[in-house]
């Protein structure tokens, strides 16, 4: 819980008069009551991170009343270590009324643990595939591929997990017996699955995961001759990061993504991560100019694959969102409301995940602008594709709104709302 802050108070009160504002004025501007800035501004009560970047905003302090928080700084994700693609076992536990669990193994603590189960199979004296049986594998792999992800948008991510990483596996597998440049299409491909793992495994919540699956899917794309997969790692290593509210890590990890022998969309997804990254610190000319530099490298078309796209395939416009996004974290809630207006009225229908995960944004954006039952006839609607998707990323925007909202209690709205938000926004057990 953050300890108030006599320094932040001081300069809060500094700068307020300085721009010629009451406290009034300044409530009515940031949407928090008078009562509630004067207890910060006597370090009475500590600020909020949500209070402090409207208050940013609206004195124009470019991030300085941000950078007087206790920073949000944590560790930067641990690289797992690399692993060797075909000696590695994987084990998977399927329940059909409880959680299904992975584990991973390397040969000689698998041989050590023995091979007690039900039924059991061998595949490992298997001959070379025949060209044929590698050209189908790759063609069937990719059609099913873009099916799973659409599935992902509807979908908890438990659901789709364990037939991921049997397709992973069988990529993997697949690919020791094939000859050298069905390998490498096998490895590839292999490799955007076990990225794809790593995304929904933390949309679970598990970090630690989520940086296996990533790190492996860079094993994968190693061994069949890719190495710019590497990059993109830094990028979903960021995100993770952000969600942690760490600014200055996000920031140096998206800008090592970054580097010319990187393919332009890797470079300009990394853009877009750095963007967020100065929007939560509160520097809105640096999260501009990162924006301009991924619309820029994101338009180039990158050459030599035809293996599915990294990152976002449900977005129109993805800077386009992503400055929405940013908006928010810079204490801009009406401009971004606008812009969110704009860009989730170009997303598709059945995209449900991305509708909630923006959408939350949406109505949070319209709530830290004092229009809260507009925010609340926004959020309403999203809860059953909240509950659906099961995604602890939304799940943290769904708590920001959620205390967003509890300042406004009387609000008919708010009470109507409030049950179900506040348990859907509260953290998963499992």
């Amino acid at each position: 819980m953050p300890q108030p802050s006599t320094g932040f108070g001081e300069e809060l009160r500094k700068r307020r008069l300085e721009a010629g504002l009451s406290l009034t004025a300044l409530s009515g501007s940031v949407h928090y009551s008078k009562a509630q800035l004067s207890k910060v501004e006597r370090g009475l009560k500590a600020p909020s991170r949500d209070l402090a970047r409207l208050c940013d905003a609206a004195l124009g302090a470019g991030g300085a009343l941000l950078s007087l928080l206790a920073p949000e700084t944590t560790d930067p994700p641990v690289d797992p270590a690399p692993g060797f693609v075909h000696e590695e076992d994987w084990i998977m536990q399927l329940s059909p009324d409880g959680p299904n669990t992975f584990q991973p193994l390397s040969r000689r603590d698998a041989i050590g643990a023995g091979a007690a189960s039900l039924m059991a199979w061998r595949s490992d004296s298997a001959g070379p595939a025949s060209l044929a049986a590698g050209a189908e594998m790759v063609e069937a792999s990719r059609s099913l591929f873009t099916h799973y992800r659409r599935l992902g948008q509807t979908v908890a991510p438990g659901l789709l997990l364990p037939v991921l990483i049997a397709q992973t596996h069988t990529l993997r597998e697949l690919s020791a017996h094939c000859d050298s440049g069905t390998r490498r299409h096998l490895l590839a491909l292999g490799s955007r699955y076990a990225e794809y793992v790593g995304w929904l495994v933390q949309e679970t919540g598990d970090e630690r995961a989520a940086l296996w699956w990533t790190q492996r899917a860079v094993d994968l794309a190693a061994a069949g001759g890719d190495r710019a997969l590497a990059g993109y790692a830094l990028v979903r290593r960021a995100l993770i990061t952000l969600y942690r509210d760490d600014a200055e890590q996000t920031v140096a990890l998206a800008r090592r993504a970054q580097s010319r022998a990187l393919p332009p969309r890797i470079r300009g997804l990394a853009a877009q991560r750095e963007a967020q990254g100065h929007a939560l610190a509160g520097d809105r000319r640096a999260c501009l100019d990162a924006l301009d530099r991924a619309r820029a490298l994101l338009s180039l078309q990158d050459e030599g694959t035809d293996e599915p796209v990294i990152g976002t395939m449900h977005l129109p416009d993805p800077v386009g969102m992503v400055t929405g996004w940013c908006l928010v974290d810079l204490g801009q809630p009406r401009e971004a409301s606008e812009e969110l207006d704009r860009q989730l009225a170009l997303v598709g229908g059945d995209a449900i995940r991305t509708q909630v995960r923006y959408g939350v944004r949406r109505a949070l954006a319209y709530a830290s602008a004092g229009e809260v039952d507009h925010a609340c006839d926004l959020a309403a609607p999203l809860l059953d594709g909240v509950e659906a998707v099961g995604s602890a990323t939304v799940t943290t925007d769904l708590r920001r709104l959620a205390r967003a909202l509890a300042r406004h209690a009387n609000h008919s709205s708010v009470r109507r709302l409030g049950p179900r938000l506040g348990t859907l926004s509260r953290p998963s057990t499992i």
